[in-house]
């Protein structure tokens, strides 16, 4: 099982760290070839703009489709979670546009707004400690999206097939079990793809 960090900015050694403890190998992914190598992907946080610029920089747009149009989880977090959504409220371009969803940027403030919480998340037991740094909102969600997980009634972690995204910083903390729960979903789908 290996699962790869888009290393173009963010929280890449922290989101690696959350998978070794949750049973996978993390590998930096810096190149687009090494998308080929792997069976899981982790879009992190950061700032939007700039990793879709990136990825439009380095090629990662088609690549990242076509990763997913393999059926490959990619899990996306805080900017991640924007990178993947079909929209962005206000006029900015979306990037990816995989998951149908809309998203908020910087929904829950700027900076100094910052907060932690504990979060219920449907398929993990007991809360999960979830770390909010200028975090995106999902606003509305397609037919096909399951919601796991609200605060304050608000759409925070979302599944769609294979997709999986959070609002919040999940590597930011000792608690590895939404990695764990991504961990599930790529072994699930690298077994399925081999039958």
């Amino acid at each position: 099982m290996k699962i790869g960090v888009l290393a173009l900015q963010g929280a890449v050694a922290e989101h690696i760290r959350s998978i070794t403890r949750a049973g996978a190998e993390g590998v930096p992914i810096k190149k687009v070839e090494e998308l080929a190598t792997i069976d899981g992907l982790i879009i992190p946080g950061g700032e939007s703009t700039t990793i879709g610029k990136l990825m439009r920089k380095y090629d990662f747009m088609e690549a990242i489709r076509d990763f997913s149009a393999q059926s490959k989880p990619i899990f996306g977090t805080c900017a991640g979670l924007i990178v993947l959504a079909e929209r962005i409220q206000g006029d900015e371009e979306a990037h990816l546009k995989l998951m149908d969803i809309t998203v908020a940027r910087n929904a829950f403030g700027r900076q100094r707004e910052s907060f932690e919480t504990d979060l219920s998340v449907v398929g993990i037991e007991e809360t999960i400690r979830a770390v909010f740094i200028r975090a995106p909102l999902i606003l509305s969600v397609g037919a096909g999206v399951e919601i796991l997980s609200t605060y304050k009634d608000e759409i925070v972690t979302a599944r769609q097939g294979h997709l999986l995204v959070a609002s919040y910083h999940p590597e930011l903390t000792d608690d590895y079990r939404l990695h764990a729960y991504f961990v599930d979903m790529v072994r699930e789908q690298a077994s399925s793809l081999q039958e």
